[in-house]
């Protein structure tokens, strides 16, 4: 028991080491691409080349990044079979479906026209090497739609249904895998990196202004940056919305960990200013916070669009309990959820057992008792309702940098806009170049807690409500695991070092250029 422990938590170290790698590089990929297009495009239509020498250097950065994204993405998906085997075949049939059509058709369309993008100046018409940009960017999004589709279905499996004869889940409607949560994850993962990508740029040109170099330069690309990062900070907004809604809906549990809430209201408030409670358990009678600043009604307002609204802690929900227009309604209690859970894993083990004797109206009765339970299936791993609480503390605090920091971008983008059309002041004003430098890695900060609350706050489920993490592992022995963590530590952290070295020394020779007035 204590291996498979062991097994458990370093494999997950080992996902979550090679996601937040990974994660380091998509939010540029997707943002820098589109950015890059749009200068592009800007190019050909007025014919500027102060636009052809703008796209030719962030492309270039945009290159490097993409390179080294490729190699952690890889390896990110080989993990499922290696580290996450019996996962695999759970669900195989739906989580494979997405991931092999953006293998085949995003991944394809991305490496075909890249090459058309970084090697085809004057060698294919302006127009053709234009649309090979713009696909390679549209080729970036179309391979996050997939990725973030089976990743939505891990949050909220839908469209398929279980077969026990083959124990594993088959698709039944391909269609549902676009839930509400699958096209708000995808299109907040998208839009965020448009924001990262415009406060990249705007710190990379500030650096320019810092040294007092192609200043002219500095200043295009800020101004375009600048409104590319807005549009894309506020469609990031307006997405999350759209996933609270979602979360509240169909992932009660992760809502009331984002809010370390325990014991939920009508017009509920949310936290803006917080110390959680060490002390604090689901059945104790402790105070959910040792101070707290909270915004009346607005937790109910971004759950259920209303003020008045009732959203469920973590205590309401594990005991069964919500108030829906007023009326408390009991739910399924995580008592009940284990017991039902075991009821639907018995019913497969009988079901197997029949089919070997070739009991059909054994196969059938097992068939019905566990299709009427089998929605809690993964809750009969659980031997008590604590397990099936995700890490509070964890979510909490990504939760609050993730909001705090958006707010702050959001900030950042409108002073960058009022300053960088006051020429002289955005040139002379040292304090907002530093800040801008500063904050590029600060919108790393805030992408990498966005994701950690999405994937912590779905612990302890692999699939939610139907597979633990604890039963998707691979037999293997916890020395290969921890083995191959460290490995891959250093392994990626070389690939990021190696990355931003090169990045750099990219930056830093273009500085010694005229990119203001040199032919392209």
């Amino acid at each position: 028991m204590n291996d498979l422990t062991t097994v458990v938590d370093w494999s997950r170290w080992q996902f979550a080491l090679t996601a937040i790698y990974h994660w380091l590089f998509v939010p540029l990929t997707l943002g820098l691409s589109v950015l890059v297009a749009i200068m592009e495009s800007l190019y050909l239509k007025t014919k500027s080349e102060k636009w052809l020498l703008a796209t030719k250097f962030w492309m270039r950065l945009f290159g490097i990044n993409f390179a080294i994204g490729v190699a952690t993405g890889i390896i990110l998906e080989f993990e499922f079979g290696t580290n996450w085997s019996n996962y695999s075949w759970f669900v195989g049939d739906i989580f494979g479906a997405p991931l092999a059509i953006e293998g085949i058709l995003a991944f394809f369309m991305e490496s075909t026209f890249v090459a058309v993008m970084f090697f085809g100046w004057n060698k294919v018409s302006p127009r053709f090497h234009l649309a090979a940009t713009w696909l390679t960017a549209i080729g970036a999004s179309i391979s996050a739609l997939w990725i973030l589709v089976a990743n939505a279905w891990m949050q909220y499996p839908v469209g398929m249904e279980f077969d026990p004869e083959q124990m594993r889940n088959v698709m039944d409607n391909f269609w549902d895998l676009f839930s509400g949560i699958a096209v708000n994850k995808f299109f907040h993962a998208v839009f965020s990196g448009w924001a990262l990508a415009g406060v990249f740029v705007i710190g990379v040109s500030c650096w320019f202004l810092w040294k007092k170099r192609n200043q002219e330069f500095a200043l295009l690309s800020i101004k375009s940056a600048a409104w590319f990062g807005l549009a894309g900070l506020l469609l990031t907004m307006y997405t999350g919305d759209g996933s609270a809604v979602e979360v509240t809906k169909h992932q009660p549990m992760k809502l009331a960990a984002m809010e370390g809430l325990y014991h939920g209201q009508e017009g509920q408030g949310f936290t803006a200013v917080a110390i959680l409670n060490p002390d604090k358990d689901w059945d104790n009678d402790e105070n959910e916070y040792i101070f707290e600043i909270a915004i009346p009604k607005m937790l109910s307002i971004l759950g259920r669009h209303d003020a008045n609204a009732f959203i469920p802690g973590i205590t309401d929900i594990i005991e069964g309990r919500d108030i829906i227009n007023g009326d408390t309604v009991n739910t399924i209690s995580y008592a009940e959820r284990i017991e039902r859970g075991k009821l639907a894993q018995a019913a497969l083990r009988n079901y197997d057992a029949a089919m070997e004797k070739g009991d059909t109206s054994a196969m059938q009765a097992a068939k019905d008792e566990l299709a009427k339970n089998f929605q809690f299936f993964g809750y009969g791993y659980f031997d008590n309702v604590k397990e099936a609480i995700p890490p509070v503390g964890v979510t909490f605090w990504t939760f609050r940098i993730m909001c705090f920091l958006g707010g702050y971008f959001l900030l950042f983008f409108v002073v960058v806009l009022f300053l960088v059309y006051r020429t002289h002041l955005m040139e002379k004003a040292t304090w907002i170049q530093w800040i801008a430098m500063l904050s590029v890695p600060l919108m790393w900060v805030c992408s990498e807690a966005g994701w950690a609350v999405a994937e912590v706050g779905r612990q302890p489920w692999t699939v939610q409500d139907l597979l633990p993490t604890k039963a998707a592992i691979s037999d293997i022995p916890a020395s290969s695991v921890i083995v191959t963590f460290w490995l891959f530590a250093v392994v990626f952290t070389v690939l990021l070092i190696a990355e931003v070295s090169i990045m750099c020394r990219q930056i830093s020779k273009e500085s010694q250029k005229n990119l203001s007035t040199s032919k392209a």
